[in-house]
């Protein structure tokens, strides 16, 4: 059996679009329907992802606005990033596409393993961000789209697994289904 694999991943994200339950939805299976602001807190949990353990630690940050300093601590030693917005928030829209390039900057890299997730789409009456608003922007990063639903427990599961695989894609590390043979 191989090794767990280490990875740190940052959930970033505007204020109030869910970062705290989609995260806490992944870790404890339960949904957090208060809201208190966080001003950071780190989780782990280890999970299987093709039959490779990975032990992760998941940063989940304050909620940042277009103004916000991008702190040097969600740069370090990080190696994947869960940006979320509300897909019932033209503003928490508008303010992720701000902290990505912030954090490109930080990064000093035009490209990090990233998975853009549109949040709360359980709030079908309220929806102002189309699927495919979402999907077009994180294209545009080469990065993965989901939209998620922290109360229902929507894809929480499937965000944390998905941002995985972009790691280890990054790393060179392809997943075994993405691997193909051609015989010329």
């Amino acid at each position: 059996m191989p090794q767990p694999k280490c990875r740190k991943i940052a959930v970033i994200g505007y204020r109030s679009v869910g970062k705290s339950s989609l995260t806490i939805q992944f870790v404890e299976g339960q949904f957090v329907d208060s809201y208190d602001p966080t001003i950071e807190n780190t989780f782990n949990k280890m999970v299987s992802v093709h039959g490779q353990d990975f032990n992760l630690q998941l940063v989940d940050t304050a909620g940042q606005d277009e103004y916000s300093i991008f702190p040097q601590s969600h740069s370090m030693d990080i190696h994947g990033y869960v940006l979320v917005y509300s897909v019932t928030s033209m503003k928490s829209f508008e303010v992720v596409q701000v902290l990505h390039d912030k954090l490109l900057d930080m990064v000093g890299k035009i490209q990090v393993p990233t998975v853009l997730v549109g949040n709360k789409k359980d709030l079908h009456m309220e929806r102002v961000i189309k699927p495919e608003e979402g999907k077009k922007l994180a294209d545009s990063w080469g990065a993965a789209f989901m939209e998620s639903s922290a109360k229902e427990n929507e894809t929480a599961v499937e965000v944390f697994k998905r941002i995985i695989l972009e790691m280890e894609k990054a790393d060179g590390n392809a997943a075994p289904e993405e691997k193909k043979c051609a015989v010329m």
